[in-house]
């Protein structure tokens, strides 16, 4: 099964792009983060048409997650759980062929410290409860999205200029740990070791053009996924298109 996770900064603005990458064959599975649309105005009939699966879950202007998949979405759960209060549509989860796969669009939490970053901390920590629960059921379980943590310097082109964002602050790279130390693997870097792998690159300055990048969309593998992991790297082809989002997927490949 391969799966990929892809923020595509506006599906209505990218509903192109979307679809030419599903029906290349490039996955099985889709992640989508940022849809930045409300549920009735999401785009089914696109994915419908080309034979693909279709869960969403969104609100109006901003965030948005959606799932796509060839084969049936089982057991789709919206919201991450631990705070009823929270009205951020972030988080969905599917059952895909007997993998547990959850789409993610963590806050940003900039500008920090601050009200947002204390937001964004606290939501991390409800998603360890949330991954460790799911470590129980002792299914393979793939955790993808934009996590808006960049968690070690080779992850970012220039790690002085970002010292202090809350992309790369000590809490936000702690949190992110402690997800992978109860057990998750970071795919890419587990492939990739010491290779500099970036997934987002923005529109300003001729970050594209310099390769001015940052990784901070990663998909982490519970053991039972782990144990199945084939590869696991960046598609950089979708942000060379004409008027792309400014992240580009993120891919595993799981054996059957």
């Amino acid at each position: 099964m391969r799966i990929a996770s892809w923020n595509v900064n506006s599906a209505k603005a990218r509903q192109n792009h979307i679809i030419d990458y599903l029906s290349s064959d490039a996955c099985d599975v889709l992640l989508i983060q940022e849809t930045k649309t409300q549920d009735p105005n999401f785009p089914v009939d696109l994915y419908t048409e080309i034979g693909w699966n279709v869960a969403f879950h969104g609100q109006k202007s901003y965030n948005g997650v959606a799932i796509a998949a060839r084969a049936k979405l089982m057991d789709v759960v919206c919201g991450l759980p631990g705070d009823d209060s929270d009205e951020q549509a972030r988080y969905m989860e599917a059952t895909v062929e007997g993998v547990r796969v959850a789409t993610i669009y963590l806050p940003n939490g900039n500008p920090a410290p601050g009200p947002k970053f204390d937001y964004k901390i606290a939501w991390m920590d409800r998603l360890r409860d949330r991954a460790a629960a799911l470590l129980e059921s002792e299914m393979p379980v793939v955790l993808g999205g934009d996590f808006n943590v960049i968690p070690q310097d080779i992850d970012c082109y220039d790690p002085a200029g970002w010292e202090g964002d809350a992309l790369t602050r000590d809490e936000s790279r702690a949190a992110f740990f402690r997800i992978c130390h109860d057990g998750y693997i970071d795919a890419i870097r587990s492939c990739h070791p010491q290779e500099v792998r970036y997934s987002y690159w923005d529109y300003q300055a001729g970050a594209w053009q310099k390769d001015n990048g940052v990784r901070i969309d990663h998909l982490l593998l519970s053991p039972e996924a782990a144990d199945r992991l084939v590869s696991s790297d960046v598609d950089k082809r979708p942000r060379g298109l004409e008027k792309p989002s400014d992240h580009t997927p993120v891919r595993v490949e799981l054996r059957d």
